[in-house]
């Protein structure tokens, strides 16, 4: 046997221990993987703002009601120039790893002192909100690509705030 072949069998088997410790989920079993959606549950675990509150009510209630929100138009141009501002992408192109992120900003900033990052940061969730109703009323025909999914993180992190 040589030498390279029992390095390059433990390095693989170190890189594939990594990755699946990375997978695993420290609440799930053995079995279970861990996933981008369950960031978004946790996420909700955490300290919500009120005002996200609001909004995922707001969106289960009309969920609940109809089945699926009525439709609702699409996102303005300013809306789009507010969401270009902090450099994030409309929810039809963005990924469940970009939406938990942008959450996990939105949460910080709803409870910033900074009065003008507060306000943003209630009118971003409010976009996204429309963006998600604008999305269901359609049947997601929109989305272009598997890949972009970050409609389920934020209706996933909706469903875990909101109390309907």
């Amino acid at each position: 046997m040589e030498m390279g072949t029992i390095n390059t069998t433990v390095i693989n088997n170190k890189n594939r221990l990594f990755i699946e410790s990375t997978n695993l989920s420290s609440l799930s079993g053995n079995d279970d993987r861990f996933s981008s959606l369950s960031m978004s549950a946790m996420l909700a675990r955490g300290i919500v703002p009120e005002s996200h509150r609001r909004v995922a009510d707001n969106y289960m209630v009309i969920k609940k009601v109809y089945g699926t929100p009525v439709v609702q138009p699409r996102i303005n141009n300013k809306e789009r120039a507010l969401l270009a501002k902090y450099d994030f992408n409309s929810l039809e192109f963005s990924t469940i790893k970009q939406i938990n992120e942008e959450l996990s900003f939105l949460i910080k900033w709803s409870t910033s002192t900074d009065k003008n990052l507060r306000n943003d940061a209630d009118e971003i969730i409010q976009i996204r909100a429309k963006e998600l109703k604008f999305l269901a009323a359609s049947r997601y025909v929109n989305i272009t690509s598997e890949i972009y999914s970050g409609y389920k993180a934020i209706e996933r992190y909706f469903e875990e705030i909101s109390k309907y």
